[in-house]
């Protein structure tokens, strides 16, 4: 089934902008600068905009907050006439190191909320990209963690993992699911050696 739709997961507003975990939003964000094709509008308590991936892919941040994610999601998807298959969830994760990334077909939320709600609304077969943002000190209280920026020793780092998941999310259109797990589940030092 091909992905007709991209859902970055982050909360809104600029407090929140460059936290952890707004990882969601920073790739989506990526995809509109590289690819986009017009400005950002408001639909379905979502900001969207349309990409040119080899066809025409929709981005989507949801503009409420992270745990209600899947409110959005349920809209979208009966609002464009998708099956859950078709959306691309793109989002932090807490336990993967930082830059790691994660594409699945389906799955369970692990112990992400967003995660957990759009599976209470769509099931889990909701394709999802994770992308690492644990870096090497403590985590201490998980939300305080993923809401906390990232120090300035692991800004770079996270950056480039911005860049490579939103190649991973062009591959998933262009080329499905399966060839984008293949070239973009690898270990990050696996990455970088190509």
């Amino acid at each position: 089934m091909a992905v007709e739709l991209v859902l970055g997961l982050g909360n809104p507003g600029p407090g929140y902008a460059l936290t952890r975990h707004n990882a969601g939003f920073r790739v989506i964000d990526e995809l509109h600068r590289r690819h986009g094709l017009g400005p950002w509008v408001r639909r379905h308590g979502c900001d969207l905009a349309a990409v040119s991936l080899a066809r025409t892919v929709i981005l989507a941040k949801p503009q409420g907050f992270m745990n209600r994610s899947g409110t959005a999601a349920g809209e979208l998807a009966a609002g464009l006439g998708l099956d859950p298959g078709q959306l691309l969830v793109a989002l932090d994760d807490v336990d993967l190191p930082l830059g790691t990334l994660r594409l699945r077909a389906a799955g369970g939320p692990g112990t992400h909320n967003g995660l957990r709600d759009i599976c209470g609304q769509l099931g889990t077969g909701v394709p999802r990209l994770r992308l690492g943002v644990r870096g090497s000190g403590p985590v201490g209280e998980l939300a305080d963690y993923v809401l906390s920026t990232f120090p300035a020793d692991e800004v770079e780092a996270f950056e480039v993992a911005v860049g490579r998941a939103a190649d991973a999310v062009a591959c998933a259109v262009r080329d499905g699911l399966e060839r984008a797990m293949n070239d973009f589940n690898r270990p990050v030092e696996s990455a970088a050696a190509d």
